[in-house]
């Protein structure tokens, strides 16, 4: 036997029980409105941002990276046929787990020895962003023109009648 579908009393039932509250919906608010609001918030966060210095000092690579870079030239040679990056990746990855500490540590030692002169780079780098943005300001405070107006003037002529007149009064 099929069922038909009408509009029976139990019909009526379910949609009475689908339909959300007043209160518990956000009125005024439609589906498009919330998603422009999310793209907003992250155009405001990548202007936050600000851009990147090209002059600032790379990241050095992990362990595993400077792993990558002798372990690629090797698979490359071992595989001539495969193209594919994600393929030397996965075999790397591979390779990295199943290696021990003791095969680890020369690859670590030379990720350490990049790491501290990234540091000294820093340093300087930092170091040298800070001399540059108080020469900007002292530009600035020099490049500003120090003129009084006639406003001001009356206004301090004003101020000293009002205290002489606060003196009489005492």
């Amino acid at each position: 036997m099929k069922v038909s579908k009408g509009k029976g009393p139990v019909r009526k039932e379910k949609k009475e029980v689908l339909k959300p509250v007043v209160e518990d919906r956000k009125v005024g608010k439609r589906k498009a409105a919330i998603e422009a609001d999310k793209s907003r918030r992250k155009l405001a966060k990548n202007a936050k941002l600000g851009k990147k210095d090209p002059n600032k000092p790379k990241r050095p690579a992990s362990a595993f990276f400077v792993f990558l870079e002798e372990f690629r030239t090797i698979y490359k040679q071992e595989h001539p046929n495969v193209k594919a990056v994600s393929a030397v990746g996965k075999a790397g990855g591979e390779k990295w787990k199943s290696m021990s500490h003791a095969e680890k540590a020369p690859y670590e030692s030379k990720a350490a020895k990049r790491k501290s002169e990234y540091e000294k780079l820093m340093k300087a780098y930092n170091n040298k962003e800070e001399d540059t943005d108080d020469e900007e300001e002292e530009v600035a405070e020099k490049s500003k023109p120090i003129v009084k107006d006639d406003e001001e003037e009356e206004s301090g002529e004003e101020d000293d009648e009002e205290e002489d007149d606060d003196d009489d009064e005492d």
